[in-house]
């Protein structure tokens, strides 16, 4: 245990003492977020609002058109088309609409906006957003119907949701509990594959520069390979802490660096992925429903169980990382065709883990949740529902003794691989072969 315990701090302290961890752990996280705060700072800073002038000879907006950040309508008297293209080659309005007298209220027929340059999607959008929604009120006043009776019979009415234990089941709570669940699952999927293979890099290093040899001859081959798989997973768990802290600070700090930032985030378009996403988070939060749905995710629980599968899948797969690692030598594309049967479960998490997310209770689930080289992935999306609804406690608990056993299995099964693997050169090797190293007695 003492000598697992040396090579996991050499492993340690050799990889936070390079600049190129510093770089990757703080200083390239800081330029991205930096890099993505100007974006979009200049972003929302260099908005533009469009004047439209309205030249309404036919009354069918009745002066009122609702004017945004985007966008300004000024009603004008008394003007032509061709007056109106005067002010706009003059840069007084960037476009203007003429409405000839008589028009009746529109009903076939479109309004015809005429810009002196080339109008942005966005300011599009929103000047037919604002048009329609005017026009949809001279419609419905044309039959004879406020736009109160037309919002009483559109209105809906609501389904709650409660299972049969009786706790309550609302949409809120449900699409908090998939977001935190994929969320959590995918950060695995990230984690695993990272890290995993950083784990086969620093064995194949060893390997290919003969350190091994020197250092099996006073230590176990299965210590070396615990050693370096504690230690990187621990260089693993520092850097992940490090980016949660970094990412928490800087989107507080923001705010208080750019003091306008947050208002014209609000008000300005950024793009339209973007500016939809900002939008439906503040209305999300604004949203009682939402904060009710986040106080209901046990938190805790799902942090404790976050841990617990992040280790077991890291564990579990850096050892087969690391018998793949021993088993190749200076060609990278051995790496490659070895990794496949490695990396094939873990994308088939994934899968099962977009369903899992939607109907936690599907028997794919289930299985993809007791299945050890899978559950890391797809439990974390089932916890999120809840437990012991819909996660009952045996499969809670199956899943991670099965998750420990299946540890303790590709760790022995890697750990034979290794011992052969890590002093043989110049053979190209296939899973066959591994697998014989595997089960031959010693």
């Amino acid at each position: 245990m003492n000598k697992i315990a040396l090579v996991a701090r050499r492993e340690f302290l050799t990889r936070v003492q390079k600049k190129t961890f510093l770089l990757t752990t703080i200083l390239l996280p800081v330029i991205i977020f930096g890099f993505y705060a100007l974006i979009i700072y200049f972003s929302v800073s260099s908005g533009s609002n469009t004047k439209i002038a309205v030249a309404d000879n036919a009354n069918i907006f009745n002066g009122k058109l609702e004017n945004s950040d985007e966008v300004t309508f000024s009603f004008l008297q008394n003007e032509t088309k061709a007056s109106l293209e005067k002010k706009v080659n003059s840069k007084e309005y960037g476009g203007y609409i003429y409405i000839p007298a008589g028009t009746k209220p529109l009903i076939n027929d479109s309004i015809k906006l005429v810009s002196g340059e080339k109008i942005g999607l966005i300011a599009r959008g929103k000047i037919q957003d604002i048009i329609n929604k005017q026009l949809e009120q001279v419609r419905l006043l044309s039959l004879h119907i406020t736009k109160q009776q037309l919002d009483s019979a559109r209105n809906d009415n609501s389904v709650s949701f409660s299972t049969i234990n009786g706790s309550n089941d609302s949409d809120m709570k449900e699409g908090v509990s998939m977001a935190v669940g994929y969320g959590a699952g995918f950060l695995i999927y990230i984690i695993l594959f990272i890290y995993g293979a950083m784990v086969m890099r620093g064995v194949m290093e060893e390997k290919v520069s003969r350190i091994a040899e020197v250092i099996v001859s006073s230590i176990k081959p299965f210590q070396l390979m615990m050693g370096k798989i504690t230690g990187i997973g621990a260089v693993g768990l520092v850097q992940f802490i490090i980016w949660i802290v970094l990412v928490f600070g800087l989107t507080f700090l923001l705010p208080l660096i750019f003091p306008s930032f947050a208002h014209q985030m609000q008000s300005q378009p950024i793009q339209p992925a973007g500016m939809q996403a900002a939008e439906a988070f503040k209305n999300a939060s604004a949203d009682p429903t939402f904060m009710q749905g986040l106080a209901q995710v046990n938190w805790l629980m799902i942090i404790g169980f976050f841990i617990f599968y992040f280790l077991g899948g890291y564990l579990l797969y850096s050892s087969l990382f690391a018998a793949v690692g021993s088993a190749v030598n200076e060609d990278p594309q051995d790496a490659q065709s070895l990794m496949l049967p490695i990396t094939m479960p873990i994308i088939f998490a994934i899968v099962i883990m977009t369903k899992a997310v939607n109907d936690p209770s599907s028997g794919i689930a289930v299985f993809g949740s007791l299945f050890p080289l899978t559950s890391p992935i797809v439990m974390m999306a089932r916890i999120a529902h809840g437990v012991p609804d819909p996660v009952p406690y045996w499969q809670l608990f199956l899943s991670m003794a099965l998750l420990i056993l299946g540890f303790l299995g590709t760790t022995w099964m890697a750990a034979k691989i290794y011992r052969t693997g890590i002093l043989m050169y110049g053979k190209k090797i296939t899973w066959k072969e591994m697998w014989k190293w595997a089960f031959r007695k010693s």
